[in-house]
Protein backbone atom coordinates (compact mmCIF):
# COMPACT_ATOMS: atom_id res chain seq x y z
CA UNK A 1 0.00 0.00 0.00
CA UNK A 2 1.81 3.72 -1.42
CA UNK A 3 0.96 6.59 0.49
CA UNK A 4 -1.03 8.12 -2.24
CA UNK A 5 -4.31 10.29 -1.78
CA UNK A 6 -8.18 9.41 -3.07
CA UNK A 7 -8.55 12.89 -4.99
CA UNK A 8 -10.99 14.70 -6.94
CA UNK A 9 -10.23 17.46 -9.35
CA UNK A 10 -12.94 20.20 -10.33
CA UNK A 11 -11.68 21.69 -13.49
CA UNK A 12 -12.99 25.49 -14.42
CA UNK A 13 -10.46 26.32 -16.86
CA UNK A 14 -9.18 28.10 -14.25
CA UNK A 15 -5.20 29.26 -13.39
CA UNK A 16 -6.43 29.14 -9.86
CA UNK A 17 -5.92 25.84 -7.82
CA UNK A 18 -7.92 25.71 -4.56
CA UNK A 19 -7.10 22.58 -2.46
CA UNK A 20 -10.06 21.44 0.19
CA UNK A 21 -8.68 19.34 3.30
CA UNK A 22 -11.95 18.55 4.88
CA UNK A 23 -11.94 17.63 9.26
CA UNK A 24 -11.69 14.70 11.57
CA UNK A 25 -14.27 12.37 10.34
CA UNK A 26 -15.28 13.75 6.91
CA UNK A 27 -14.07 13.39 3.65
CA UNK A 28 -13.19 15.18 0.24
CA UNK A 29 -16.93 15.31 -0.44
CA UNK A 30 -17.58 17.24 2.39
CA UNK A 31 -16.42 20.12 0.12
CA UNK A 32 -18.10 19.21 -3.07
CA UNK A 33 -20.97 21.86 -2.45
CA UNK A 34 -18.84 24.84 -1.46
CA UNK A 35 -16.30 23.74 -4.31
CA UNK A 36 -19.46 23.40 -6.97
CA UNK A 37 -20.01 26.88 -6.49
CA UNK A 38 -16.66 28.52 -7.02
CA UNK A 39 -15.21 30.06 -10.53
CA UNK A 40 -11.61 28.74 -9.23
CA UNK A 41 -10.52 24.85 -10.15
CA UNK A 42 -10.75 22.78 -7.06
CA UNK A 43 -9.07 19.71 -5.81
CA UNK A 44 -10.74 17.85 -3.23
CA UNK A 45 -9.10 15.30 -1.01
CA UNK A 46 -9.58 12.53 1.25
CA UNK A 47 -6.94 12.75 4.28
CA UNK A 48 -5.58 9.32 5.55
CA UNK A 49 -7.76 6.88 7.42
CA UNK A 50 -10.66 8.53 6.10
CA UNK A 51 -13.01 8.21 2.67
CA UNK A 52 -10.31 5.99 0.57
CA UNK A 53 -7.28 6.81 1.30
CA UNK A 54 -5.14 4.57 3.30
CA UNK A 55 -1.43 4.63 3.82
CA UNK A 56 1.23 1.90 4.81
CA UNK A 57 3.30 4.89 6.32
CA UNK A 58 1.82 6.24 9.66
CA UNK A 59 -0.92 8.94 9.40
CA UNK A 60 1.56 11.96 10.58
CA UNK A 61 1.23 15.44 9.59
CA UNK A 62 4.82 15.21 7.84
CA UNK A 63 3.68 12.31 6.10
CA UNK A 64 0.09 13.49 4.52
CA UNK A 65 1.28 16.93 3.71
CA UNK A 66 5.01 14.98 1.59
CA UNK A 67 1.63 13.15 -0.07
CA UNK A 68 0.37 16.22 -0.72
CA UNK A 69 2.99 18.00 -2.51
CA UNK A 70 3.84 14.73 -4.01
CA UNK A 71 0.35 14.33 -5.35
CA UNK A 72 0.91 18.09 -6.95
CA UNK A 73 3.99 17.24 -8.40
CA UNK A 74 2.08 14.46 -10.12
CA UNK A 75 -0.44 16.66 -11.26
CA UNK A 76 1.75 19.21 -12.37
CA UNK A 77 0.70 21.46 -9.88
CA UNK A 78 3.36 24.40 -8.60
CA UNK A 79 1.57 26.52 -6.91
CA UNK A 80 -2.17 26.07 -5.35
CA UNK A 81 -4.12 27.83 -2.51
CA UNK A 82 -5.52 26.06 0.86
CA UNK A 83 -8.59 26.06 2.33
CA UNK A 84 -8.56 23.97 5.17
CA UNK A 85 -10.94 23.11 8.25
CA UNK A 86 -10.36 21.47 11.50
CA UNK A 87 -8.43 19.15 11.59
CA UNK A 88 -7.74 19.94 8.04
CA UNK A 89 -7.15 23.50 8.91
CA UNK A 90 -4.43 22.49 11.29
CA UNK A 91 -2.80 20.33 7.85
CA UNK A 92 -2.95 23.42 5.74
CA UNK A 93 -1.10 25.76 7.94
CA UNK A 94 1.67 23.17 8.48
CA UNK A 95 1.87 23.18 4.55
CA UNK A 96 1.57 27.21 4.13
CA UNK A 97 4.22 27.49 6.89
CA UNK A 98 6.43 24.29 5.57
CA UNK A 99 5.89 24.75 2.13
CA UNK A 100 5.61 28.67 1.55
CA UNK A 101 6.92 28.64 -2.22
CA UNK A 102 3.94 26.08 -3.07
CA UNK A 103 0.73 27.81 -1.54
CA UNK A 104 0.11 31.10 -2.05
CA UNK A 105 -2.61 31.91 0.32
CA UNK A 106 -4.73 29.76 3.16
CA UNK A 107 -7.72 29.69 4.78
CA UNK A 108 -7.89 27.92 8.06
CA UNK A 109 -11.71 27.17 8.95
CA UNK A 110 -11.53 26.48 13.21
CA UNK A 111 -7.79 25.81 13.03
CA UNK A 112 -4.94 25.90 15.85
CA UNK A 113 -0.95 26.34 15.26
CA UNK A 114 -1.18 23.10 17.98
CA UNK A 115 -0.63 23.04 21.74
CA UNK A 116 2.65 25.14 22.43
CA UNK A 117 4.38 23.01 25.25
CA UNK A 118 5.16 18.97 25.90
CA UNK A 119 2.95 18.68 28.48
CA UNK A 120 0.28 19.86 27.06
CA UNK A 121 0.69 17.72 23.93
CA UNK A 122 1.61 14.85 26.23
CA UNK A 123 -1.70 15.09 28.01
CA UNK A 124 -3.67 15.41 25.10
CA UNK A 125 -2.55 11.79 23.39
CA UNK A 126 -3.28 10.50 26.81
CA UNK A 127 -6.86 11.73 26.22
CA UNK A 128 -6.67 10.86 22.49
CA UNK A 129 -5.92 6.99 23.40
CA UNK A 130 -9.18 6.94 25.58
CA UNK A 131 -11.37 8.82 22.54
CA UNK A 132 -9.45 5.45 20.37
CA UNK A 133 -10.84 3.05 22.61
CA UNK A 134 -14.15 4.70 22.38
CA UNK A 135 -14.09 4.68 18.81
CA UNK A 136 -13.14 0.63 17.97
CA UNK A 137 -15.36 0.02 21.15
CA UNK A 138 -18.57 1.62 19.79
CA UNK A 139 -18.40 3.78 17.22
CA UNK A 140 -21.79 5.02 17.24
CA UNK A 141 -22.09 5.99 20.93
CA UNK A 142 -19.07 7.93 19.94
CA UNK A 143 -20.69 9.71 17.35
CA UNK A 144 -23.84 10.96 19.60
CA UNK A 145 -20.85 12.22 22.05
CA UNK A 146 -18.93 13.93 19.82
CA UNK A 147 -21.28 15.98 18.43
CA UNK A 148 -22.55 16.34 21.94
CA UNK A 149 -19.67 19.33 22.60
CA UNK A 150 -20.42 22.32 23.04
CA UNK A 151 -18.65 23.60 19.48
CA UNK A 152 -21.03 21.48 17.62
CA UNK A 153 -24.38 22.36 19.53
CA UNK A 154 -25.05 25.13 16.89
CA UNK A 155 -25.04 22.37 13.68
CA UNK A 156 -27.87 20.00 15.54
CA UNK A 157 -30.60 22.28 14.74
CA UNK A 158 -29.83 21.94 11.09
CA UNK A 159 -31.80 20.07 8.47
CA UNK A 160 -28.99 18.01 7.41
CA UNK A 161 -27.28 17.36 10.34
CA UNK A 162 -28.51 13.61 10.23
CA UNK A 163 -27.61 12.92 7.13
CA UNK A 164 -23.95 14.43 7.71
CA UNK A 165 -24.36 11.65 10.89
CA UNK A 166 -25.01 9.18 8.55
CA UNK A 167 -22.26 9.91 6.55
CA UNK A 168 -19.67 10.40 9.12
CA UNK A 169 -20.96 6.64 10.89
CA UNK A 170 -19.93 4.68 7.70
CA UNK A 171 -16.09 5.40 8.03
CA UNK A 172 -14.56 2.81 9.16
CA UNK A 173 -13.52 2.83 13.32
CA UNK A 174 -10.01 1.47 13.03
CA UNK A 175 -8.64 3.77 10.44
CA UNK A 176 -10.63 6.96 12.10
CA UNK A 177 -9.15 5.70 15.78
CA UNK A 178 -5.92 5.50 13.70
CA UNK A 179 -6.01 9.10 12.62
CA UNK A 180 -6.79 10.34 15.73
CA UNK A 181 -3.93 9.01 17.18
CA UNK A 182 -1.38 9.39 14.70
CA UNK A 183 -2.54 12.93 13.15
CA UNK A 184 -3.85 14.66 16.65
CA UNK A 185 -3.52 17.48 18.20
CA UNK A 186 -1.17 15.94 20.17
CA UNK A 187 1.13 14.50 17.42
CA UNK A 188 1.40 17.40 15.16
CA UNK A 189 4.24 19.96 15.75
CA UNK A 190 3.75 23.25 17.24
CA UNK A 191 3.43 26.11 14.99
CA UNK A 192 3.33 28.94 17.10
CA UNK A 193 7.09 30.21 16.55
CA UNK A 194 6.74 29.64 12.75
CA UNK A 195 3.50 31.61 12.45
CA UNK A 196 5.53 34.75 13.63
CA UNK A 197 7.34 34.69 10.17
CA UNK A 198 5.02 33.72 8.27
CA UNK A 199 4.96 36.10 4.93
CA UNK A 200 1.91 34.93 2.76
CA UNK A 201 -1.70 36.13 3.39
CA UNK A 202 -3.72 33.82 5.69
CA UNK A 203 -7.43 34.11 6.42
CA UNK A 204 -8.55 32.87 9.81
CA UNK A 205 -12.52 31.63 9.62
CA UNK A 206 -14.26 31.25 12.87
CA UNK A 207 -17.33 30.76 14.88
CA UNK A 208 -18.61 33.77 16.93
CA UNK A 209 -19.83 30.34 19.13
CA UNK A 210 -16.87 28.46 19.16
CA UNK A 211 -15.58 30.36 21.84
CA UNK A 212 -12.34 28.14 22.40
CA UNK A 213 -11.31 28.72 19.25
CA UNK A 214 -12.04 32.44 18.51
CA UNK A 215 -9.24 33.04 21.25
CA UNK A 216 -6.86 31.03 19.68
CA UNK A 217 -7.44 32.51 16.46
CA UNK A 218 -7.20 36.02 18.24
CA UNK A 219 -4.09 35.22 19.40
CA UNK A 220 -2.98 33.79 15.87
CA UNK A 221 -3.56 36.92 14.26
CA UNK A 222 -1.85 39.41 16.74
CA UNK A 223 1.55 37.55 16.03
CA UNK A 224 1.10 37.01 12.39
CA UNK A 225 1.41 40.33 10.20
CA UNK A 226 -0.30 38.86 7.24
CA UNK A 227 -3.28 36.89 8.63
CA UNK A 228 -6.66 38.43 8.87
CA UNK A 229 -9.49 37.02 11.11
CA UNK A 230 -13.13 36.57 10.05
CA UNK A 231 -15.49 36.17 13.15
CA UNK A 232 -18.83 34.65 11.29
CA UNK A 233 -21.87 35.74 13.30
CA UNK A 234 -24.56 32.97 14.36
CA UNK A 235 -21.84 29.56 13.50
CA UNK A 236 -20.11 27.66 15.47
CA UNK A 237 -16.90 25.08 14.73
CA UNK A 238 -18.44 24.15 11.12
CA UNK A 239 -18.86 27.02 9.29
CA UNK A 240 -18.93 25.84 5.68
CA UNK A 241 -21.69 23.66 6.62
CA UNK A 242 -23.63 26.16 8.71
CA UNK A 243 -23.16 29.62 6.85
CA UNK A 244 -22.37 28.03 3.52
CA UNK A 245 -22.93 31.56 1.79
CA UNK A 246 -21.15 33.66 3.75
CA UNK A 247 -18.13 31.03 4.00
CA UNK A 248 -17.98 31.40 -0.21
CA UNK A 249 -19.00 34.78 -0.59
CA UNK A 250 -15.83 34.97 1.85
CA UNK A 251 -13.28 32.46 0.01
CA UNK A 252 -13.83 34.88 -3.14
CA UNK A 253 -13.60 37.80 -1.57
CA UNK A 254 -9.87 36.68 -0.13
CA UNK A 255 -8.79 34.57 -3.27
CA UNK A 256 -9.43 37.10 -5.58
CA UNK A 257 -9.09 40.60 -3.82
CA UNK A 258 -12.53 41.83 -4.04
CA UNK A 259 -14.50 43.35 -1.65
CA UNK A 260 -18.56 42.54 -1.49
CA UNK A 261 -21.28 44.48 0.57
CA UNK A 262 -22.19 41.02 2.85
CA UNK A 263 -18.51 41.46 4.00
CA UNK A 264 -19.19 44.95 5.28
CA UNK A 265 -21.56 43.39 8.05
CA UNK A 266 -19.35 41.52 10.01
Amino acid sequence: MKNQLAFKLINRNDSMIVIFLHGFLGNGAEFDAIANRLPFSCLTLDLPGHGETRFSAQYTMENTANAIVHLLNELGIDRANLVGYSMGGRLALYLALNYPERFSKTVIESGSPGLKTAQERLERIERDRTLATQIETDFDQFLINWYNQPLFQSIKPHPNFNQMLKERSRNHPGEIARSLLEMGTGMQPSLWEKLRTHQNPLLLMVGEYDRKFVALNQEMVSICETAELAIVPDAGHNIHFEKPDLFVDRLKSFLRYVTTDILHQW
